[in-house]
């Protein structure tokens, strides 16, 4: 199955809460989720409460659609998390959170993980020095992630710029306001990590 191009909103409204997966708008009124928070499809249908293997479904699906990954990559990110040594949820949890997308996004340089998606692929960035067009490049410590020269011309570049950060940076990335540069410090902690998603439920889908 391809990549879902529908309405973001629906997924938020399908997941019960909030995904931010348009970023600076998800935290204004002006998102469609505070207007309408009922499940997309027919209202007059009774629902039925979601079943053991649903709600397990459903914190996978949401953990998909928050990083904007496939489900073949899904399942080996899954792969790595069991073969590495620790706590697996967080295992997966920190592959999640080293993919280049995710680190452009919260350096502040896009406003959301699907924006930042598209500005890697675009070739916009380069990783110590070296352009890199890979979404789910797995930084690592010492990383330094760079603008492209030719793109710090234009108007879009100096929009992104400014005000930086526009939200609070992790400490396991340091940004480089002056420089427009992020470098990655550590690998991220426990605390670091996602806390909307419960990395428990999905160890348990894939262990059936």
């Amino acid at each position: 199955m391809g990549r879902y191009t529908g309405p973001n909103c629906r997924l938020c409204r399908r997941a019960g809460e909030k995904l931010f997966l348009k970023g600076d708008r998800c935290f204004t009124p002006h998102c469609a989720f505070e207007r309408r928070r009922t499940p997309p499809g027919d209202q007059s249908r009774r629902r039925r409460r979601p079943s053991d293997y649903g709600v397990h479904l459903r914190e996978k699906q949401k953990a998909k659609q928050i990083y904007g990954v496939l489900e073949s990559q899904f399942r080996r990110y899954m792969s790595q998390a069991f073969a590495t040594p620790g706590i697996t949820g967080f295992n997966l949890l920190r592959s999640l959170e080293r993919r280049l997308d995710n680190v452009i996004f919260l350096l502040c340089f896009a406003d959301s993980r699907k924006q930042a998606r598209q500005l890697v692929t675009h070739g916009h960035f380069q990783i110590n020095g070296t352009k890199t067009d890979i979404p789910s490049y797995q930084v690592k410590i010492g990383d330094v992630i760079s603008w492209k020269e030719s793109v710090k011309t234009t108007d879009f570049f100096k929009d992104r710029i400014d005000g930086l950060p526009k939200r609070p940076v992790p400490a396991w990335i340091e940004l480089n306001p002056s420089e427009i540069t992020g470098r990655i410090m550590s690998v991220p902690a426990d605390e670091d990590l996602l806390q909307t998603i419960d990395s428990r439920l999905i160890v348990e889908f894939y262990s059936r």
